[in-house]
């Protein structure tokens, strides 16, 4: 079981989850929604950034380094097609979506965790409108026995999660008059108690929709600004006062997760609507980093937010903090570790923004290089897009590489160079990874062979 912290603010259920792979006996599991997301079992991965929405791999027994000859070996893999989505993990099942590119077809797919077997789709027709047109973006959740899944174009379903039966659905442009962004909607939705919260870009104060979670029924909307963004919600505490963080092109608002109502807005534009790392919370600060406009550090209350330091570079090349196109950045006590727009690995002093240094040991050097960086006890899991899977050790005085290995081939092209920009999920004590061709689960247990 995950540990219950203090930020708990709501037990909602017991339930029990059979797991027939292994024939145990039922065991009671907690479902508790927290600030940051969903906790469940300790080894599940259940919606973007994992149990805790916040992109930590909190098991332990996990392998030190891989093996000398660079191969992991996999457990399983399984054809899929194209799509930037991550999968997610839960109850011994794995939901990942993709595009059939022939059928103009969005599709959601559910996998037995143990053996990649299929166990339900489904399928619907997508017709993209939106630039690099491959594929969903967004995360799909899963939460007590339900699924949500958002496509590139704005639909969204709420699924069964053992049958796969559609038990509500939306369509953003038809239902809420979405204009969408250039990109398509990528923002994975958040649960919150019987709340699901997600961006919609929608008309007449629509930017976020709040729906009751398991009718669909609307609850509440917030923001009046069409332009909607990339950057999944998320729920932190500051000033003893639960806050519901929306980034957007526009500011980062801060809204009662409850009511939806206002409770302070920092206007912040951003370049091309470019709001995509998701904000991270340390104490009573609140970082964001973006593409072109570079990093942000807020001082938050419980009613007003305030800039304790800013970068001071407007571009995408000449630049001096952290301008991340993708990567959410790890924010610690003294450092701030990200990946900067064209690949470099950057560590910043949380107190003020220096530099401190800088590597391209773990990535390339491109524009819009990316890499996924993975707390997992005192060391990190970096995934990078060239399909690498590298144990590091980072601290202030550089990055120390431990151990790599080939993941995944990178499959989509970008920029003259092959690409993967799908989230990993790291749970029962392994990785799934996916390309625009297969699903891999790859066995990082100390004890596999």
């Amino acid at each position: 079981m995950v540990t219950l912290t203090d930020s708990i603010h709501v037990i909602v259920r017991n339930h029990f989850i059979v797991r027939n792979h292994c024939l145990k006996t039922a065991a009671v599991v907690f479902a508790t929604v927290l600030c940051t997301g969903l906790q469940v079992s300790g080894d599940d991965w259940p919606q973007w950034g994992g149990p805790k929405r916040d992109c930590v791999w909190r098991e332990d027994g996990i392998i030190d380094r891989f093996s000398t000859d660079g191969l992991l070996p996999r457990k399983w893999s399984v054809p899929i097609s194209e799509g930037y989505s991550g999968p997610a993990v839960a109850n011994d099942r794995v939901y990942v979506t993709d595009r059939v590119a022939e059928g103009q077809l969005e599709r959601v797919l559910c996998l037995d965790a143990e053996t990649g077997t299929q166990i339900w789709k489904h399928e619907y027709e997508a017709r993209y409108t939106v630039s690099y047109p491959h594929g969903p973006r967004a995360t799909p959740v899963i939460f007590d026995g339900l699924v949500y899944t958002i496509g590139a174009e704005g639909h969204m379903f709420c699924f069964e999660d053992q049958t796969g039966k559609i038990v509500w659905q939306k369509q953003f442009q038809q239902d809420f008059g979405t204009g969408l962004p250039t990109w398509g909607m990528a923002a994975s939705p958040l649960i919150d108690g019987d709340h699901l919260i997600t961006l919609v870009g929608g008309t007449n104060g629509g930017l976020v929709i709040c729906f009751d979670r398991r009718t669909g029924a609307e609850i509440w909307r917030a923001i009046d600004d069409p332009a909607v963004g990339y950057c999944p919600p998320v729920i932190y505490e500051f000033g003893g006062r639960r806050q519901l963080i929306i980034w957007h092109p526009s500011a980062v608002t801060s809204l009662d997760p409850t009511t939806g109502k206002l409770i302070w807005s920092h206007p912040w534009e951003i370049k091309y609507g470019l709001t995509v790392p998701m904000p991270q919370q340390l104490g009573d600060r609140l970082f964001l980093t973006a593409f072109y406009d570079g990093p942000l550090m807020l001082k938050v209350s419980d009613s007003s937010a305030e800039v304790v330091w800013k970068g001071k570079s407007g571009s995408e090349i000449n630049t001096d903090g952290l301008h991340s196109i993708m990567p959410t950045p790890v924010v610690r006590e003294d450092f701030i570790f990200g990946i900067c727009s064209y690949g470099q690995m950057r560590c910043l002093k949380t107190g003020t923004g220096e530099r401190v240094w800088e590597s391209l040991d773990a990535t390339g050097s491109g524009r819009w290089w990316n890499a996924f960086i993975v707390p997992q006890g005192d060391r990190y899991f970096i995934h990078n897009e060239q399909g690498d899977l590298i144990i590091a050790n980072l601290g202030g005085e550089g990055y120390r590489e431990v151990s790599r290995a080939k993941l995944v081939e990178p499959t989509r092209p970008v920029q003259r160079r092959m690409t993967i920009w799908s989230h990993p999920a790291f749970a029962m004590k392994s990785v799934f990874a996916r390309n625009d061709k297969e699903i891999v689960r790859i066995d990082l247990s100390a004890e596999s062979p």
